[in-house]
């Protein structure tokens, strides 16, 4: 059996959370040096009112862990990243230097801000389908996250989402939640953005990956470098379809699933999705050691 990596997506963030990374002193330093601010602020309770800092902690904090845990031995064979996620996963699959990443995720989260800097967002729909919400959505509001079949996510303004929100609940979803997300992303309305950070990719190299990287977006595996740098582009208007990801991990072979930090959401994502007897764990939660006597488990 194999092992993944998988990398959250915004609404994981909190304040300080790269103030005790591992090898944190110096993978901050290259961090303040690449993108010539002290990368220590960027976890401030106000710098993370801001797309451009959520999305670089994210990135941060993801390779900080997942490097840790293959020096000590536990090597991935697979990463998948839902959304921003796929940036870091991409950089622990040897395919995007964390220069460029680094680079790359700071534009990003600019050009999503800017797109859209209020009034916008996501909100979960919780306990309904999606056979039942697609009717409901209108021309102003977009289905953006299949997370699990009764777990899905909206894009739009916040009057949209409110009323598809208020719908919703009224034929029987269980609840709907407005994400700590400012942007309106995987759908139409960050196409114009995807357009400028692509153009961007065409300045960057990247390389085969030295593991199978899975795309949260279309849920397949990609190797070639140009597929990779198209699904890293173009993944803030496409819909993250996590479930299918994750069965598209199980059907591979992968027997145990861990969350890179921050967070613990995607682990019960994935468990949903694991239907031959596959483990997820956080992390954070579990710990490196466990992690690793389960990768080793899993691997025997």
């Amino acid at each position: 059996m194999k092992v993944l990596f998988s990398f959250p997506g915004q609404g994981a963030q909190r304040p300080g959370m790269l103030q005790q990374l591992p090898d944190g002193d110096a993978l901050l330093d290259e961090v303040s040096d690449v993108l010539a601010e002290d990368a220590r602020r960027l976890d401030s309770a106000e710098a993370l009112r801001h797309t451009r800092a959520v999305q670089l902690c994210i990135l941060i904090s993801g390779v900080a862990h997942a490097r840790a845990l293959e020096r000590q031995g536990t090597v991935t064979d697979m990463t998948a990243g839902l959304s921003i996620g796929a940036y870091p996963a991409a950089v622990v699959a040897g395919s995007l230097a964390f220069s460029d990443a680094l680079r790359l995720v700071s534009l990003r989260g600019t050009l999503m801000e800017n797109a859209w800097p209020q009034g916008y967002g996501l909100t979960a729909i919780v306990g309904f389908s999606q056979q039942d919400l697609l009717p409901l959505l209108g021309d102003d509001c977009w289905l953006a996250n299949v997370n699990s079949p009764q777990q899905l996510v909206i894009a739009g303004s916040d009057a949209a989402m409110a009323r598809v929100g208020a719908a919703a609940k009224s034929l029987g979803a269980q609840r709907a939640c407005r994400l700590a997300v400012s942007v309106p992303s995987h759908c139409e309305l960050l196409a114009k953005p995807a357009q400028e950070l692509a153009q961007a990719f065409q300045a960057v190299t990247l390389h085969r990956p030295r593991c199978a990287y899975l795309s949260g977006s279309s849920a397949r595996v990609l190797w070639q470098p140009q597929q990779i740098a198209d699904d890293l582009a173009w993944n803030m208007s496409r819909r993250v379809n996590w479930y299918d990801a994750m069965a598209a991990a199980e059907e591979r072979d992968v027997g145990l699933a861990i969350q890179m930090p921050p967070g613990s959401g995607l682990t019960g994502l994935t468990r949903q999705s694991f239907s031959l007897g596959g483990e997820a764990i956080s992390l954070e939660q579990s710990g490196a050691e466990l992690a690793s006597r389960l990768a080793q488990r899993a691997r025997s």
